[in-house]
């Protein structure tokens, strides 16, 4: 993550400090050019089946970040998108990522093409795609009315405590019209011994001597969010739950999925 366009090590030094609100609002020019930007291969993956559950009118994504699910839901969606997250800076990337048909740079502007010489009576006008807004809220309070056929997450839920994960599900239960499915991508945990094992392992245990050491606490846990738990919270939350493979990121060694896409009905 060190590139010329990443962060630095003294950047990200100064973001773990921090809380997590204004740690990521230091580290949103430059995330995209991190490891921690959900990989355009999970994006893709969880494209391709979600895109079999629809159609979608509304979507919502949960935790924007950047905008990398909105870009998702732009694919799936045909009336509006929404990106809410409480990192002003994260805000200000998405907006500058997805701006208004209006505002797009020229250079990102379609080469107009000669007239046809006619237009067929009564024929309208070819959609953009559905229109994108941005709100600034905690997930933990979310502003909306049930107002979404579908809303999904990428990489959000380590900076929720385990505590605060039933209310985070309730919160976009009330958001979703009746019919409406929530959905995000969980990975299989690594093998016990493997070195994405101890990685994790250690990264948590880093994370906990720090927030027991220093204020304001920053919450990133990569092993708090197991599927088990997770059920049974969307599940108390209302959700009707259902598991589907990803099936685009492959298969471990002993032929189960490396990823599953978790989708939580609200009916």
């Amino acid at each position: 993550m060190f590139t010329e366009q990443g962060p630095t090590v003294r950047e990200l030094a100064v973001q773990a400090l921090s809380s997590i609100e204004h740690g990521y609002d230091l580290l949103a020019p430059k995330f995209d050019h991190t490891p921690y930007r959900t990989p355009d291969r999970v994006l893709d993956a969880v494209t391709d089946e979600v895109r079999r559950l629809g159609p979608f009118g509304t979507g919502l994504d949960v935790c924007c970040g950047t905008g990398a699910g909105v870009g998702v839901l732009r694919q799936l969606c045909r009336e509006r998108v929404v990106g809410v997250d409480f990192s002003a800076g994260m805000l200000a990337e998405a907006r500058a990522a997805f701006p208004p048909e209006g505002e797009r740079p020229v250079a990102e502007r379609p080469v107009a093409e000669p007239p046809a010489a006619e237009e067929p009576a009564g024929e309208a006008p070819v959609a953009e795609g559905p229109a994108v807004d941005w709100v600034r809220a905690d997930a933990r309070s979310l502003p909306f009315a049930p107002a979404f056929d579908l809303a999904l997450s990428f990489g959000a839920f380590g900076h929720f405590l385990p505590a605060e994960r039933f209310g985070l599900f309730a919160e976009v239960y009330g958001s979703l019209r009746p019919g409406g499915q929530f959905a995000f991508p969980i990975g299989a945990p690594p093998p016990v011994g493997s070195r994405a094992y101890w990685s994790l392992l250690g990264f948590d245990a880093a994370m906990r001597v720090r927030n027991a050491l220093w204020r304001p606490r920053f919450v990133m846990y990569y092993r708090s969010f197991r599927l088990g738990d997770v059920l049974e919270d969307l599940t108390r939350a209302g959700f009707v739950v259902r598991l589907m493979p990803l099936t685009g990121l492959g298969r471990r060694p002993d032929g189960s999925p490396r990823a599953r896409l978790v989708v939580a009905t609200r009916e």
